[in-house]
């Protein structure tokens, strides 16, 4: 009896170590497979973040934003609102400032013979300022459609270039000599308007607003010039031919004259009833005839060929 059972349980060692290790071996191969991710839906994924990366960071449509700096002490607003029936832009902060022609709009109907954004050595900031550069904060739609190398960075003074196809206004050297130039819009006055616009605010506001009040408010002298001009010749608001000139420099100063602003004086100073209008549009250009020459911006001398 206990040969047989020794016998029987050496004939049965060598099944039960196989089994064994079989079982073994399935039981290890199946926990590595729960543990592993799918490979095939890893991969997938990863191809897909990789895309949409890509994508994302070559999208040649996308828009420069606004970076006019808004330095330490100064103020920000939002964008001024625009009146729809009159055209004017009022500013909250400043309610007595109403031009009604925006930094755009001055720009695309033909402004400063093409020259206002060109490289200057300002005698105020002792510094080269680049134009193309100092454009770069302002929204790229402001300058759609324009040749920035002839119409807004030129180096000459063309007259063809302007609404009114005339020259008009001093040089750069004339505006700094005067002491209108302050270091931080060495351009000018229509710099600051663009950098006010967008709602930067400064200590400068108040002087620059007064000058600009002073060429096309309801008391400017180029606005009430041009008024009685029109209302002397009895034509319309409208007529071009009446002093291109004065247009023009309103113009710079953000102001096209209105029907209603010349009604308005008329009425105050009982000047003649103004004629009717002749329905030009705004976007119209209006070129003077005669021989055209160029100039130099910086004092407005005549260049020769």
């Amino acid at each position: 009896m206990e040969h047989s059972d020794s016998d029987s349980s050496d004939d049965d060692i060598p099944l039960v170590k196989t089994q064994t290790r079989r079982r073994s071996s399935r039981l290890l191969q199946k926990q590595q497979n729960s543990q592993e991710p799918p490979p095939a839906v890893e991969a997938k994924s990863v191809r897909k973040r990789k895309r949409k990366n890509v994508s994302t960071s070559s999208n040649p449509k996308k828009k420069r934003k606004v970076t006019t700096r808004v330095k330490k002490g100064e103020k920000s607003m939002p964008l001024p609102r625009r009146n729809k029936k009159s055209g004017v832009f009022h500013f909250a902060d400043h309610p007595e400032f109403k031009p009604n022609l925006s930094p755009k709009e001055v720009l695309q109907m033909g402004s400063f013979g093409g020259t206002y954004f060109r490289n200057i050595n300002s005698a105020v900031t002792n510094q080269k300022h680049l134009g193309r550069e100092v454009i770069e904060e302002f929204p790229e739609e402001w300058f759609e459609g324009l040749n920035t190398k002839t119409q807004v960075c030129s180096s000459v003074y063309n007259p063809l270039v302007n609404k009114y196809g005339v020259r008009c206004g001093g040089g750069l050297d004339m505006w700094e000599e005067k002491g209108w130039i302050d270091a931080q819009d060495p351009y000018g006055w229509f710099q600051w308007y663009c950098r006010f616009f967008v709602g930067r605010r400064t200590t400068d506001d108040a002087r620059q607003i007064g000058r600009g009040m002073g060429v096309m408010g309801p008391k400017g002298r180029f606005r009430n010039q041009l008024i009685g001009k029109i209302a002397r010749a009895n034509t319309g608001y409208d007529d071009y031919s009446i002093s291109p000139v004065i247009r023009q420099a309103i113009q710079h100063w953000a102001y096209t004259l209105s029907e209603d602003d010349c009604k308005k004086y008329i009425k105050k100073k009982k000047l003649p009833p103004l004629g009717r209008a002749l329905g030009n549009k705004l976007s119209d250009k209006h070129i003077p005839s005669g021989k055209k020459h160029l100039f130099n911006p910086y004092d407005m001398s005549k260049l020769r060929k």
